[in-house]
């Protein structure tokens, strides 16, 4: 029954927080077209004004047409009042930018806290026998715990894609790889360059380095989580078909995992577009 509670509770998690990171990628792509279309109108608007303002000047020089110089007056008054409600527009748009943006760092940051918790838990769960085991039934060997120097150092490398220092994080799991590729935590840290790279809108590598912990560590509980972020990155890159294929294989490879209860939930979501 606890174990049940267990998995029920970390499938809400994981689905609440899977949304939550497709919510700021859509904002932030909106927010990117508006500020284009929004820049683009404001050059336009500069060149009529630059063009009225020459115009202006030839009339004068020419005729010193009074008439037609308080017209162009006009017309360039309107055009000025234009030029400063989009720069108005454009600094709530750079406003909301920063916002999308501090809202992803602080969910990347409530991701790890939660995943670790749930890590943590599940490890203390299966620690706890459900029945006690026969006399001559030999003790599951229980996988071995990171050495201090193994902890500080992937922790080092997770504090820095907490601080959104994602190339840093990049090369310091990369370090930690190559000094402790046996470590327990060796998944972990292959996880977070993908995240990172993610962070980063490189979305390309971030898919590869995920793919990497699937063949290196298939049987990790990372690699549920991996085949979600590839979804991700497919969705984000505008790959519908391929994001859907991803969480299909996700449900038949890692049915019981919180990832697929949030695989189930994007599909159904999907399907109703």
């Amino acid at each position: 029954m606890r174990l049940l509670l267990f998995l029920l509770a970390s499938s809400l998690s994981a689905g609440a927080l899977a949304q939550g990171i497709f919510d700021d990628n859509e904002a932030r792509r909106r927010i990117d077209r508006l500020r284009q279309e929004v820049e683009a109108h404001r050059q336009a608007t500069e060149a009529r004004i630059a063009k009225a303002e020459q115009s202006a000047q030839e009339a004068a020089e020419r005729a010193g047409d009074r008439g037609a110089l308080i017209e162009l007056s006009g017309q360039l008054e309107g055009l000025r009042s234009e030029m400063a409600r989009m720069r108005g527009q454009l600094e709530v748009l750079n406003h909301q930018a920063e916002t999308a943006e501090g809202r992803q760092k602080q969910l990347y940051l409530d991701i790890d806290t939660r995943l670790r918790k749930l890590e943590q838990a599940r490890e203390q769960q299966a620690a706890v026998p459900e029945k006690p085991p026969a006399p001559t039934t030999p003790q599951p060997t229980a996988e071995p715990e990171p050495t201090p120097a193994e902890a500080k150092a992937y922790q080092a490398a997770l504090d820095q894609f907490k601080l959104g220092n994602y190339t840093l994080a990049v090369a310091a799991m990369q370090g930690f790889l190559v000094t402790y590729p046996n470590s327990t935590l060796a998944p972990n840290a292959q996880y977070w360059i993908g995240m990172a790279h993610s962070g980063q809108r490189d979305y390309k590598s971030a898919i590869a380095a995920q793919r990497k912990l699937l063949s290196s560590y298939p049987d990790s509980p990372k690699a549920p989580d991996a085949m979600l972020s590839i979804a991700s990155a497919q969705e984000t890159m505008g790959d519908r078909a391929a994001a859907r294929k991803t969480l299909e294989e996700l449900i038949a490879k890692y049915p019981g995992s919180s990832s697929a209860t949030s695989a189930k939930q994007r599909l159904a979501a999907s399907a109703k577009r």
